[in-house]
């Protein structure tokens, strides 16, 4: 398996861009004994809220990258036994609920987790995923109301 790092620079964003009251933030820092990403939040529901997110743009001006000749995502997680969301974005995109999102556990335990491009799924969209126009990857809490502690250590492209 051949892989390459991405490297990403996290940006934090929650609901309150569209009205909500879901509160947290993002820190660099050791987490069970590693340098990570950590976003950490109180997610709530109210006021049509619901997530809080860490994501990076894969070009920093926002253009696209070709990762088509890559097979997925590979992510090193630990965190506190919850479900997050894990989004991609696209050039063929518009509107910004769209998306192409699997999900996946953060257990306490540090995990390298395999996310093969063809287990996300669209949407709100009809487009189908092409990872020559990849644009943007974000990890979200999201949906329910509950505290969110999701760490990250590294983010790779994968090919078998």
């Amino acid at each position: 398996m051949t892989e390459f790092d991405l490297t990403p620079s996290w940006t934090y964003v929650a609901d309150g861009v569209m009205g909500g009251v879901s509160q947290g933030g993002m820190t660099q820092e050791i987490y069970n004994g590693r340098m990570a990403s950590v976003l950490r939040g109180a997610v709530s529901l109210e006021n049509n809220g619901g997530f809080v997110q860490i994501a990076f743009d894969l070009n920093p001006e926002g253009s696209s990258f070709d990762a088509s000749a890559w097979s997925g995502l590979v992510l090193d997680v630990c965190g506190n036994d919850e479900s997050y969301d894990l989004r991609l974005r696209t050039s063929d995109l518009t509107r910004p609920w769209q998306s192409f999102r699997t999900g996946f556990e953060a257990t306490p335990l540090w995990q390298s987790k395999r996310i093969p491009f063809e287990a996300f799924e669209p949407h709100r969209t009809d487009t189908e995923f092409d990872a020559s126009k990849l644009k943007r990857i974000g990890i979200l809490a999201i949906g329910r109301a509950f505290q969110a502690e999701v760490a990250i250590a590294s983010l790779r492209l994968y090919r078998d």
